[in-house]
């Protein structure tokens, strides 16, 4: 057994370096993931905020390096689901945000309303832009309650639940790349819509993946 011991070793660390040097290690998949998204109680107020990670396919990324501003468009909303009515929302919160290059300095930017970061590398840059927050929501609000005499008598059959959802708007870029965008799968660049519940009775409920 130590002889054969021996025999394996070498041959699984060939194969290892074989499989690094053959670039068969898994990547991140390119677009928009969602890694968590949570809503927590602080005082009388939720504050919901959501994680995505963003991976720039290489044509997004060569425009983006040729000076191309990419407008990235999020979505953080809580709503009821009532099983006697349709869905109500309860509160909507849409952010765009501004991903830009500056060929001068060799920095990227993120601009928000009027606030901006830079950065030095596009990791950083795409790291702080998927990190998504919603302004306070009053607990209240999630009170089923709130919708009136005929909900107090039926609440416990309200639920309250919240999305978060995240893409690049190929509307904002310029007139010339639009239609390239629309027709190429590489401009797809946006998450799926994540739904998870919120419990108004917990200080912290929240997904994760």
């Amino acid at each position: 057994m130590p002889c054969c011991a021996k025999l394996i070793k070498p041959l699984l660390q060939g194969m290892l370096a074989w499989y690094l040097l053959s670039g068969a290690m898994p990547v991140l998949a390119e677009g928009i993931e969602i890694r968590k998204a949570e809503a927590r109680l602080t005082g009388d107020s939720y504050l919901l905020s959501a994680d995505f990670d963003i991976q720039l396919p290489p044509q997004v990324e060569e425009a983006l390096k040729r000076g191309v501003t990419l407008y990235f468009e999020s979505e953080i909303s809580v709503h009821r689901s009532r099983w006697y009515w349709l869905d109500t929302e309860i509160a909507s919160f849409v952010q765009v945000s501004k991903l830009s290059f500056n060929t001068l300095t060799q920095q990227y930017r993120i601009t928000r309303g009027g606030l901006y970061q830079s950065f030095q590398t596009l990791p950083e840059a795409l790291r702080v832009l998927g990190r998504q927050v919603a302004p306070p929501i009053d607990v209240s609000r999630l009170d089923a309650s709130s919708d009136g005499y005929f909900s107090r008598l039926i609440k416990k059959g309200s639920q309250v639940g919240a999305i978060a959802w995240m893409g690049l708007d190929i509307t904002q870029l310029p007139k010339p790349m639009q239609m390239d965008a629309l027709t190429s799968d590489q401009w797809k660049v946006e998450s799926a819509r994540f739904h998870w519940d919120v419990s108004p009775e917990k200080p912290n409920n929240g997904g994760e993946r």
